[in-house]
């Protein structure tokens, strides 16, 4: 349950060296987003049990005098779940308005009693993570990859400049991020383009399979798929995994604050 909560605040953590999958940072004024952008999920277990819920939202902010997009990632388990094990999650990332790359990242966690509180802030001149992990109280500083990304800003920065024009169906993504003391290559699989029926009615969509660790939690490499929305705000839509035990889903429950139209289809 709580690794889906995590995946479920990155959606899903994509080296900036995409090849011609993702284009230049995009100026500001063409951004997916903007400040006040706020999403809910409501997650579910098996297709019936409620699981939890998750909110995404954008605020301005200042990392040293210079204004950033500060998103802040909350989650919580909710319903019958939450008697018997009890999740509390915070993230917040602080990124640059125009590159999309992080400055600050904060992980406030208490996941079944397993509780941890970091604080990385990211040199990215340098290419340095200075970790403060608060509950133990130690620092570290560690080597990074050119324009890191954490795994909140990881999913802002593929909104704005993923070309969906140079995609073809089976073709895949590569991007460096950095988590809690380690630098992770990850890979995202495009799937095509689907259309989804959501509570808001049918919504054109990009299909995603993120490659994940099989093993104890997820059933193989292939257990995660990711539906955005179509248009110029990639909504995230929904989430569905396959675990060792059952199947857990994430759907976008309630927005506000969209930069762009959200495009629904109305049947006739």
């Amino acid at each position: 349950m709580n690794k889906i909560l995590l995946i479920g605040f990155s959606l899903l953590m994509m080296n900036t060296a995409f090849a011609q999958e993702v284009v230049e940072p995009s100026p500001s004024e063409d951004s997916s987003f903007q400040t006040g952008e706020w999403f809910k999920f409501k997650m579910s277990y098996s297709g019936f049990f409620k699981a939890g819920e998750a909110t995404l939202q954008i605020k301005d902010g200042d990392i040293d005098g210079k204004p950033v997009y500060h998103v802040i990632g909350k989650g919580k388990t909710t319903g019958a779940i939450r008697w018997f094990f009890k999740v509390k999650d915070r993230y917040e990332s602080y990124f640059d308005k125009e590159k999309t790359i992080p400055y600050k990242f904060v992980r406030d966690i208490n996941e079944g009693g397993h509780t941890k509180k970091i604080e990385i802030n990211f040199d990215q001149v340098n290419q340095k993570a200075h970790v403060n992990n608060l509950k133990h109280k130690t620092k570290k500083v560690v080597d990074t990859k050119p324009n890191i990304q954490d795994m909140v800003s990881t999913f802002y920065y593929l909104r704005n400049n993923l070309n969906i024009d140079s995609l073809n169906i089976g073709d895949e993504i590569q991007l460096d991020m950095f988590f809690d003391l380690e630098n992770y290559g990850f890979k995202l699989k495009y799937l095509g383009e689907e259309i989804l029926k959501t509570k808001f009615g049918k919504v054109k969509t990009l299909k995603f399979r993120p490659y994940v660790m099989a093993g104890r939690v997820f059933k193989e490499e292939e257990s995660l798929t990711l539906w955005v929305s179509n248009d110029q705000n990639k909504i995230p839509l929904k989430i569905k995994a396959n675990l060792a035990v059952g199947s857990l889903r994430a759907d976008l429950d309630a927005f506000k604050g969209l930069k762009h139209p959200f495009k629904i289809i109305f049947d006739n």
